[in-house]
Parts: C-alpha cells; sequence; structure tokens
C-alpha cells in the first residue's frame, strides 16, 4: 500500500522552484552559477511598509485575525480596486490568503467537482494545472503562440468550452511569457464568456503595475461589467511591493464564493500572518511613487535581455508587454549538439545542458505546457544579465 494519496500523485513539484534551488545547491558548492529561475524582484520591500510591520510587533497585532483577513486589509483592498481598477466591492467580498497560490486553491477546492474542466491558456504559471489537478478537476490546455504573442484567442477559448467547464484562467501581465492584454483583447475574451453562462473567470493580475510604456492595464471585469457577478479578481502585493516573503495574496468576487473559500480556509491555514497583513495595509494604503521607477527597471532590464538573447544563435526572444520574464523559444537548437557531445532533443535537454555548461539556471518551457522554450527572470542586476546572456550566446554560438 501507498503512502501517496491519488490525489498527490497527479502533480508534480514546482518546476520554477527546483530550477531555483538547483541553482541555489551549485552556488553553495561552490560553483559559478548565475540564477534565473525565481520569480522574485531584486529589490528590498520599502522602508514604510517594514515600519508598519515592526509597530505591528510592538502594538502586540500578534494574535490569531479574522480567517480570510482583518478589516482595515480588506477595507485597504476595497479603496485599491475601486481606485485602480474601477470596481465596486464591499469588504464581505474580499479575501486575503497566505499568497497568490493558496487563493487559487481555495477558489478551486471550493468548487471543483470530478470531471469539472478548468481552461488553462499555454503558456502558464506552473501552479495553475497542478492546483486544478489536485483539487479534483480537469485542465484543459488551449495553446497559443509566440506570433500571437501568447495570447489566448477568443475562437480558441470558444472551441475549448464545453457543458462541462467551470472555470477559465487568465493571467495578464503573463508568467511566464510577460504577454498582456489590450482592452480590445480582453473584450474579445470577455465576448465569447457572455455566451456561456456557466464558465467563472479568475484573473490573476498579480503583475498589474509592471507593464511598460504606454500600455494600459484593464482587468475583464472592469472590461465587461457584466462578467462582474462571476469573476474572482486576484491581485498581491509580492511583486510590485517586492514582499514575496511576507505571503500576502487577495482576490474579491461574489460573495458566496468569497464566504466557500474563507469556508476552505477554517479548516487549512486559518488566517494569514497578522503581522504580514499589517505590513499590507500600509502597502496599499501608503506611498505609490516608488512603483513606475522600478517597472521603468524592469523595462530597461527586459530591452537588455531581449537584445541579447535575440543576438544569439538558434534563439528567438519575443519582447513582452509587463512582468520580469522574456519566454525564448530555443527551437533552433532542437537536434543539434551541445558543447558536451549530448543531443539537444528538447527544452529540457537546453536548460540542463545550459546549466551544466555555462552555469545559467533557467526553467525549462514543458513545465509551462508549451515547448520548445525556456523562462527567464530579469529581476536581477544589469550586470548579471549582461554576464548570463554572454553566457547563453556562448553556448549557443558552441552548439554543433
Amino acid at each position: 500500500m501507498s503512502l501517496e494519496s491519488a490525489a498527490l500523485a497527479r502533480v508534480k513539484p514546482s518546476a520554477t522552484l527546483a530550477a531555483d534551488a538547483k541553482a541555489r545547491e551549485l552556488k553553495a558548492q561552490g560553483k559559478d552559477v548565475i540564477g534565473l529561475a525565481a520569480g522574485e524582484p531584486d529589490f528590498d520591500t520599502p522602508d514604510n511598509i517594514k515600519d508598519a510591520a515592526i509597530k505591528a510587533i510592538r502594538d502586540g497585532k500578534t494574535k490569531y485575525t479574522n480567517v480570510d483577513g482583518i478589516p482595515e486589509l480588506k477595507e485597504a483592498i476595497v479603496a485599491k480596486f475601486q481606485r485602480e481598477n474601477g470596481l465596486t466591492y464591499k469588504t464581505s467580498q474580499v479575501n486575503v490568503s497566505p499568497g497568490g497560490k493558496p487563493v487559487i486553491w481555495n477558489a478551486m477546492i471550493a468548487t471543483l467537482n470530478p470531471g469539472d474542466e478548468v481552461i488553462v491558456p499555454t503558456p502558464y504559471w506552473v501552479s495553475y494545472w497542478d492546483i486544478v489537478l489536485l483539487a479534483g478537476g480537469t485542465p484543459v490546455a488551449v495553446a497559443s503562440t509566440a506570433e500571437r504573442g501568447f495570447k489566448l484567442q477568443a475562437a480558441d477559448l470558444e472551441a475549448a468550452i464545453t457543458p462541462r467547464t467551470k472555470w477559465v484562467l487568465l493571467n495578464s501581465p503573463s508568467n511566464p511569457s510577460g504577454a498582456a492584454y489590450t482592452r480590445t483583447e480582453l473584450k474579445a475574451i470577455a465576448d465569447v464568456l457572455l455566451r456561456h453562462p456557466q464558465v467563472w473567470i479568475l484573473t490573476d493580475d498579480m503583475y498589474e503595475h509592471l507593464v511598460f510604456g504606454d500600455f494600459e492595464f484593464s482587468t475583464i471585469a472592469q472590461v465587461e461589467p457584466a462578467l462582474y457577478d462571476r469573476t474572482l479578481t486576484m491581485n498581491g502585493v509580492s511583486k510590485a511591493y517586492a514582499m514575496t516573503g511576507w505571503r500576502i495574496g487577495y482576490a474579491a468576487g461574489p460573495e458566496p464564493l468569497i464566504k466557500s473559500m474563507a469556508k476552505v480556509m477554517s479548516q487549512t491555514t486559518s488566517n494569514p500572518s497578522s503581522i504580514s497583513q499589517w505590513a499590507a495595509v500600509e502597502a496599499l494604503n501608503g506611498p505609490q511613487d516608488f512603483i513606475k521607477p522600478n517597472a521603468k527597471l524592469f523595462e530597461d532590464r527586459r530591452d537588455l535581455v531581449v537584445s541579447m538573447l535575440n543576438q544569439a544563435r538558434g534563439l528567438k526572444c519575443p519582447t513582452p508587454e509587463g512582468a520580469f520574464y522574456v519566454y525564448p523559444s530555443c527551437e533552433g537548437l532542437i537536434g543539434r549538439t551541445a558543447p558536451s557531445g549530448k543531443v539537444i532533443g528538447s527544452d529540457a535537454d537546453f536548460a540542463v545542458e545550459l546549466l551544466e555548461t555555462e552555469g545559467v539556471a533557467v526553467v525549462l518551457g514543458a513545465a509551462f505546457g508549451l515547448s520548445p522554450f525556456f523562462r527567464i527572470s530579469y529581476a536581477t542586476a544589469n550586470a548579471t544579465l549582461e554576464d548570463a546572456c554572454q553566457r547563453i550566446q556562448r553556448f549557443c554560438a558552441n552548439v554543433k
């Protein structure tokens, strides 16, 4: 008899965390490794947010809180959605969870039954697929292409919807591709969903503030108010506020769904960290003036990485609209021989050979449901990125 449950056997460990852990392990062994796998801003959490957390500790705000968030944080989230997205919610429509993944997990476990389908556009963030599987649902991949900007097309969405479809997951700007949907593109998707009232929408807007140039962010309930009553709009403080380790994700949606998610939390995680919640209150209510300069730094890094990767033999790197990732194709190297003498048969082989030959850790595209690509996070210093891209260029030049 196996100790492992059938539910756990359906899923794989996070490939992004595994790649980052491998890079850390090699560094600990004294090897010269550049890790470009982790999706984490290299900026420090702003001091006003740290100070709010310290004050919360000193004020004794260290006890259990309401299971899905303190009233003050829910009020700050309501204000954020109104101020930045033109969306009106009550605090009873808000969920606060210990990170973005738990928001998705709580929503899926609260609503999915065996056989229920969840449409997951590819490439997708690694956890979407496995969360759906773990919750007992059936993920349905809808592929996009680099030529179409790695974005879900309305006609492809229409073709994928069946009577069993319960959710569609949207992510803009995207992890792993950095692709972001325009208002017009979202309206085309919304028009399809209006014809299928049984389908709920979870939109992951975690990278909302990391958009470049004159791109204007929109979220689907804002674009099509008729979808408001079946949309869960998710966000968090991890990316824009450099608070990955604080573990605060949040979402707003229909009150019955929010209550169901809180019921899940009452028997699993209970409340997010009280200290992190007070820090998040300050993040959302406090100064926002550092966000646009930080986004501009990421934009400059994007331009550097895209330019250098497109100079590497066999690689093609699209220019994304946001986030801090690029998703280059390594198709031009498939079937060729790496410097080690091994044939590169897949993006997984490419990632392994690149790490072992040049000490650059990336994440294989298969982890995101679309090959042959790989993901690079450029959330690190320019000098490090230049070094890494030079190594990638050298590796590609030495592939025969």
